[in-house]
């Protein structure tokens, strides 16, 4: 394997099925890489999790000060480790399992197929789980400010999604959706007026955190409403050649974000800009509150053709509110890919798990099959134009569709939660001034009879 560490993730080689396949035959029944190798910190609530299928968990504040390297190094993810190094599954991943179950290569297959990971194969197959380990690829958010509240998203990491449930309260679902009572204490994002000892320890870890990057995104919350976003676009900029770390920036695109600003200030410095949608136009709106469609899709096409980023990467959140729309849009992402070039723009498809009640699983089987038809069209049709692990997610998300039953182990009944998005979406539409079924008409019948 090519293990430099500087491949693969955004290049798109055509080896990266096969060090994906490479690893599910080496890994054994429950090894992931990424438990140990990858983090995504959430310091506004100091939470943590290895990649964006298992919850967030804590991180305690209290070993910070002596070693800032348990912003990585939580005693909960040690525990998770010790369990997939004895070969056993923890329950967080129930993701990956479930679609090895079904004969499918996974997330942690992929993610430890990346050179990023794959270089400390040996080191982590003979560890014991209790090392303090130095992470290869990290994302990080520093603040929850964000100018958009997404359908799917939470006070946790939209400011704008705060202010809603401070009005109004929670949403009447089963257990009380983005209840206000809940992100009290320990679960409040900290304001930025207020000292935080997570971004704190995150500043004292970075000259030791730095050199072993190989990946390092900004994410939010929308990060280029963040201080501490400009802060490390700067240092890249200043200490050019120190790091050999691959910069990346999520954007929502907004119309409130600055865009001639970051153009400016990404001179001389190498970027991945991140960007997220999964739907057209109204529909788009409808699921990705603040968001003007028009705003979105004329961004994209200039920073296209600013020529400054190495790629735009559209991350797709597969909703059941999406998949109506999902083939055009996906179409039109390959239209800019025959317009700029087919390494400029990509796509990737990431399940939602949480909340349960908009996994697209609580869809009816029967639309499921035929989204996935559609979605099986698209891709042949588009093959040309798709990167080997593009077309890859869309066969494994068709897989998802016609196969798999629940989002997750623990998962209420597709009855209760089927009801919890009627509930949802009802009080959505009299909070945002918004109507379901005028935007979603091929929903409206089966909307109805829930």
């Amino acid at each position: 394997m090519n293990n430099k560490g500087d491949e693969v993730s955004i290049d798109f080689k055509s080896k990266f099925l096969g060090d994906a396949e490479f690893m599910k035959a080496n890994l054994g029944h429950a090894l992931c890489l990424a438990k140990w190798k990858q983090v995504s910190l959430h310091l506004p609530t100091g939470l943590n999790n290895s990649c964006y299928h298992p919850p967030l968990h804590p991180i305690p504040a209290e070993l910070l000060e002596d070693n800032p390297g348990a912003l990585h190094n939580t005693p909960h993810k040690k525990e998770q480790r010790k369990i997939m190094l004895r070969q056993e599954r923890p329950s967080e991943c129930s993701y990956c399992w479930a679609m090895e179950d079904n004969n499918k290569l996974s997330d942690r297959h992929y993610r430890s197929g990346e050179p990023w990971a794959a270089k400390d194969f040996d080191v982590i197959v003979n560890s014991n789980g209790d090392e303090d380990v130095i992470p290869s690829y990290v994302e990080v958010n520093f603040n929850h400010a964000c100018n958009l509240a997404c359908s799917y998203c939470s006070p946790q990491f939209s400011s704008t999604w705060q202010q809603e449930v401070t009005k109004w309260g929670g949403y009447p679902t089963t257990t009380i959706h983005n209840d206000p009572s809940h992100f009290v204490g320990r679960n409040r994002p900290i304001p930025n007026s207020q000292p935080n000892p997570y971004v704190d320890a995150f500043w004292s870890w970075w000259p030791t955190l730095y050199p072993e990057l190989k990946h390092f995104r900004m994410t939010g919350g929308e990060p280029l409403m963040s201080a501490e976003t400009w802060k490390l676009i700067e240092w890249f900029k200043t200490n050019k050649g120190k790091s050999q770390t691959r910069l990346a920036i999520n954007s929502n695109l907004g119309t409130d974000v600055d865009i001639d600003r970051l153009l400016a200030a990404i001179d001389g410095v190498e970027v991945d800009l991140y960007t997220s949608n999964e739907s057209m136009s109204l529909q788009a709106e409808y699921i990705r509150d603040g968001l003007v469609w028009d705003d979105w899709a004329n961004n994209v096409e200039r920073l296209l053709d600013s020529g400054k980023f190495r790629g735009i990467h559209v991350m797709c959140t597969i909703n059941a509110l999406c998949l109506i729309s999902l083939p055009e849009f996906l179409w039109m992402i390959v239209k800019l890919k025959q317009k700029y070039g087919k390494d400029s723009i990509n796509f990737s498809l990431n399940i939602l798990r949480f909340p349960s009640f908009q996994s697209p699983l609580i869809l009816p089987l029967e639309m499921r099959v035929e989204f996935a038809h559609e979605l099986g069209r698209f891709g042949n049709a588009a093959r040309e134009y798709l990167h080997e692990f593009e077309f890859n997610q869309l066969d494994r998300l068709i897989e998802y569709l016609n196969n798999v039953d629940s989002p997750h182990s623990g998962a209420l009944s597709r009855e209760v939660l089927q009801r919890d998005f009627k509930n949802f979406y009802e009080q959505y539409d009299q909070r945002r001034g918004k109507d379901f079924r005028h935007t979603f008409p091929q929903l409206t019948e089966w909307y109805d009879t829930l």
